[in-house]
């Protein structure tokens, strides 16, 4: 049922908030809790229940919420929190999978985004086993990625941020942003492609389905 708050901006919602109405920060919780547990999941894949991390997520949107100079950019606001509560919860814990080489010299201006290729779920019946299984796969090769590499390609690709923004997040130079997000999608394709070759037949993306 709608809301005078559901039918608000964004920006109308922070402005609520930062005077203290509980019905916008529900309405910006109930607009955005997907966002969370998503990102926490492509940032995190192998930490078996991010809940807790999700509601302290919003607990420091709550508490934090009237230092947001500019109630427009919320949703970077939103997901810088959410980073800086990876880091700190990832300092915690102990490394449980080994880790593939990132020494190799590569193109820091590289620009082929594996991660941009993935089928989405919205394909035909016949090819949704297929995406998931590939799903699972890509999920094991971002396991193997160093945190910060998997961290700086899931907010490029995933959140879409631009490497200024992303350096801001991590309090990187962005150089290296850049160099770590161009070395993650060439392991990432190196990982993958024995799959993919393997599934290559199976489904080409580039012709359209008969229907």
């Amino acid at each position: 049922m709608a809301t005078v708050y559901s039918q608000k901006s964004d920006r109308d919602l922070v402005l609520a908030c930062q005077h203290r109405e509980p019905q916008a920060f529900e309405e910006l919780v109930k607009r955005h809790q997907r966002t969370v547990y998503g990102l926490l999941y492509q940032l995190a894949p192998d930490w078996e229940d991010t809940s807790d991390l999700a509601q302290e997520v919003f607990i420091r949107v709550w508490r934090n919420i009237n230092n947001l100079r500019n109630p427009a950019s919320f949703r970077s606001w939103l997901t810088q929190i959410v980073t800086n509560l990876f880091y700190d919860e990832l300092r915690k814990r102990p490394r449980k999978l080994p880790t593939v080489s990132m020494d190799e010299g590569l193109d820091d201006e590289e620009t082929d985004g594996l991660t941009r290729d993935i089928p989405d779920s919205s394909a035909i019946p016949e090819e949704k086993a297929l995406n998931k299984e590939i799903s699972e796969v890509i999920r094991q090769a971002m396991l193997r990625l160093p945190e910060q590499f998997r961290t700086a390609i899931v907010l490029r690709e995933v959140e879409g941020l631009s490497y200024e923004e992303i350096a801001v997040i991590t309090q990187t130079e962005m150089g290296t942003v850049k160099s770590r997000i161009a070395r993650a999608r060439t392991k990432l394709q190196e990982l993958l492609k024995p799959y993919l070759n393997d599934t290559s037949e199976k489904i080409d993306p580039e012709v359209p389905s008969n229907g």
